[in-house]
């Protein structure tokens, strides 16, 4: 995240004028189009300031994608459901704004390219909000609400796939009630009883 190689000390204030500054040029002009100089004069500071702080335009705004969009973790609120819902809901919330749709495919597809850039957008971004959500489904599983061999990584995947699915490609909205449709289907599924009941005869 920040480039810590300077030995200064830290000014907070500064590190979060330029975050805000990266996601307001992102629903301003986009990915391609923000330079560290726009950023730089949006936060009231330097270039330089930046470059010791960030190592590059694409470490920052990983930086201010985690800080705007957060790693929040997934509540424990004492019911499977609302958990699964809360945390899938901080997703579309961020989304629902343009930095979503401007930034997200284009980090991705850089991403691809710069595997160190890549494993800290991993650990600091994806892997903290997706081991936050497991332990809502192991709680879950605990209190009996879920199937005690559920799949937690595919019950995951399938969970925060449609936000980030809508947000790649723009097919359909992400609207504001899409994390509890999300987390219904997954839960109940879509099948009939009598298409369940032929599933199970069929496996005897």
């Amino acid at each position: 995240m920040p480039n810590n190689r300077s030995g200064r000390p830290r000014d907070d204030r500064i590190d979060s004028a330029v975050r805000q500054a990266t996601v307001d040029i992102l629903n301003e002009v986009g990915y391609a189009n923000l330079t560290l100089e726009a950023v730089a004069s949006k936060a009231g500071t330097s270039k330089p300031a930046l470059r010791r702080r960030w190592a590059s335009r694409r470490h920052l705004v990983v930086d201010a994608l985690v800080a705007t969009v957060g790693a929040t973790p997934t509540p424990d609120t004492g019911c499977t459901h609302c958990d699964l819902v809360a945390g899938i809901q901080t997703l579309t919330d961020a989304f629902t704004t343009r930095i979503g749709r401007r930034a997200l495919p284009a980090l991705v597809a850089d991403l691809a390219d710069d595997p160190e850039l890549a494993e800290l957008f991993l650990d600091k971004y994806f892997h903290t909000r997706r081991a936050s959500t497991a332990e809502a489904l192991r709680r879950g599983v605990e209190r009996g609400d879920l199937n005690p061999d559920v799949d937690v990584d595919l019950v995951l995947d399938m969970l925060a796939s449609t936000t980030y699915y809508r947000v790649l490609f723009g097919h359909l909205p992400v609207t504001p009630r899409l994390a509890e449709q999300v987390v219904d289907v997954v839960l109940t599924g879509v099948a009939t009883p009598r298409l369940r009941r032929r599933r199970r005869h069929r496996a005897l």
